[in-house]
């Protein structure tokens, strides 16, 4: 575990990521831009200048009138980092496309954005094959025509050629999030915004050119970009990267590239220490891990055992609301509001506050019922839109407060403590799901009359997927047929799949025939009508869930600390 590394917090403050990247340009230090798979190891100054080459590519290949939008379907490449700069020196806008979404999904975002080029490599061409709309061009960054492509801009310097002034309010990024409609929705994210949460991040983790940001997780996840790639530009940081993440790989990379800071959501944690644990763990140059959703009983054992500090964080791509972290904070909390900030927990229906949570031994919360409810930032937010959806964003921010969709109860101390997902929404492994997506989906299953998706607590962090559903032939769900069905579609992400399944005869409705989802959630995995059947782990046959099985369950979130979230 390392010592404390110089900050880039000294520096006067930029006001756009432009500038983050020109202050690397004359910077020729090792390890800038650094990955295995395809191997890259460059500069600080050799990944501003490739920058530039591609920004001044832009320039030629974007069409006159056309939204300068640039669609990212790629891994963890070095790629992806240059054309996030790229967009940024030539004020374009980089689109980050999700290859989890398939089919109509893919295609929507793409059209929807109004992509004018598209950047991706050939292991992503198959999700492209046959989808409509598509932009006029394609580039194959592993392609054997892309070197020369670029060959004629590698003089180019940044800054020298634009597309439209890199202005601080000039959007830069947008990176899509699923709301309880079930469209997904990009966010507009600016290049001030960016190069603002950047330069906080540096501050606050003293974060500068000593250090190493480890980006094992997604690019096209807002996670990444403003909470790993932004601080290494804005600290003057290099950055390493992993293709996709690999638990296994995790320590090898860390110790191979000196990584110091990487940054985490969802389960990743988890997985890690699922790995197997060996004597010489804790000898690694790590010193922080930033994230979401870890879990004060994980967060713990990974300090434990890898000798590394984990922050848990909460800031919504969105940008409307986030909490502080300090270390003076209880297992468990999140964060409080900053100084000047009114955030609160309130009665979604009513915008009432909820009553503040009582704790009691080890933290657990007494009074779910009445103290969860829904985050809200009453002052002002940084919240900048969606993309070409001025009704969702009216949604997000009704009777002028910002409205975050996320679960949270505060205890009588003022700490936000994070309880889950609101409405239909589901947080698996770190990304976002809509239900109404996979609900559909389901409705093609020819033995399905009806579906139902919902979220239950995951053991750990986030949710799980759940779903109902009413048979034709009550009674008659064949599990092998139900799982071969869910392979079998182009369009459902690869963490959609539902992990408990409810077999009902009927569907519980209202008066008006609407699903009563608010008592298929309550109901959760126990009690209820009908059978449960579950698949332990992804990709497991499923098979009928037993008490024995139920018990088990309850074991690991009372460990957790979460079985008060389970029936909310």
């Amino acid at each position: 575990m390392s010592a404390s590394r110089s900050s880039g917090g000294d520096r006067a403050p930029v006001r756009t990521i432009a500038e983050l990247v020109r202050a690397r340009w004359g910077d020729h230090r090792a390890g800038g831009l650094r990955c295995r798979e395809p191997h890259a190891d460059l500069t600080h100054h050799a990944a501003a200048a490739g920058a530039a080459a591609r920004a001044a590519l832009l320039a030629d290949l974007l069409p006159r009138g056309a939204e300068p939008h640039v669609g990212l379907l790629l891994d963890n490449t070095a790629e992806y980092p240059l054309w996030l700069a790229a967009a940024a020196l030539s004020g374009a806008t980089a689109v980050g496309l999700n290859p989890t979404r398939r089919g109509a999904e893919l295609a929507r975002d793409i059209g929807h954005t109004e992509c004018a080029l598209l950047v991706t490599e050939r292991a992503h061409l198959p999700l492209l094959d046959g989808l409509p709309g598509l932009p006029a061009r394609t580039l194959v960054t592993d392609g054997p025509a892309y070197a020369a492509l670029l060959a004629p801009y590698e003089d180019a310097v940044p800054g020298e050629t634009v597309v439209r002034p890199p202005e601080p309010g000039r959007r830069m990024l947008l990176t899509f999030t699923s709301g309880s409609t079930g469209a997904p929705k990009a966010v507009i994210v600016s290049q001030g915004r960016l190069a603002a949460a950047g330069q906080a991040l540096a501050r606050q983790f003293g974060t500068g050119p000593d250090d190493v940001h480890y980006l094992c997780m997604p690019l096209f996840h807002g996670n990444a970009v403003i909470a790993g790639w932004a601080p290494a530009l804005a600290g003057g940081a290099g950055v390493a990267l992993r293709r996709r993440f690999s638990a296994s790989g995790f320590l090898p990379d860390v110790r191979t590239f000196g990584a110091t800071y990487f940054t985490y959501v969802g389960r990743a944690v988890q997985y890690l220490l699922d790995t197997p644990a060996r004597p010489g763990d804790a000898r690694n140059p790590l010193r922080l891990g930033f994230g979401t959703e870890a879990g004060p009983v994980d967060a713990g054992r990974f300090t434990a055992r890898f000798g590394v500090r984990l922050v848990e964080g909460y800031g919504s791509s969105e940008g409307g609301a986030a909490l502080r972290h300090s270390d003076a904070a209880p297992p468990g909390a999140v964060g409080r509001a900053g100084p000047g900030e009114d955030l609160a927990v309130v009665d979604p229906e009513t915008g009432k506050e909820r009553p503040r949570a009582r704790l009691g031994p080890r933290g657990r919360l007494l009074n779910p019922g009445e103290a969860i409810g829904e985050l809200v930032n009453r002052g002002r937010t940084l919240f900048e839109g969606y993309w070409k959806n001025e009704e969702a964003a009216a949604a997000r921010t009704r009777a002028g407060w910002y409205w975050t969709g996320d679960l949270f109860f505060r205890d009588e101390d003022g700490w936000f403590h994070f309880a889950g997902r609101a409405d239909d929404r589901l947080r698996v492994d770190g990304e976002n799901l809509a239900a109404a997506v996979v609900e559909n989906i389901l409705a093609r299953f020819p033995a399905a009359r009806s579906a139902a998706v919902y979220a239950v607590p995951d053991p750990v962090s986030g949710d799980q997927v759940m779903a109902a559903l009413a048979l034709e032939e009550p009674g008659a769900f064949a599990p092998d047929a139900f799982a071969a069905f869910l392979a079998a579609q182009p369009d459902l992400s690869t963490k959609a799949a539902p992990r408990f399944v409810r077999v009902l005869a009927r569907m519980p409705v209202t008066a008006t025939n609407k699903i009563r989802r608010g008592e298929l959630r309550r109901a959760g995995f126990r009690g209820g009508e009908g059978q449960v059947w579950w698949t332990p782990e992804r990709g497991a046959p499923y098979r009928r869930l037993t008490d024995g099985d139920v018990v088990a369950l309850l074991a690991r979130y009372r460990e957790q600390g979460r079985e008060e979230l389970l029936g909310r």
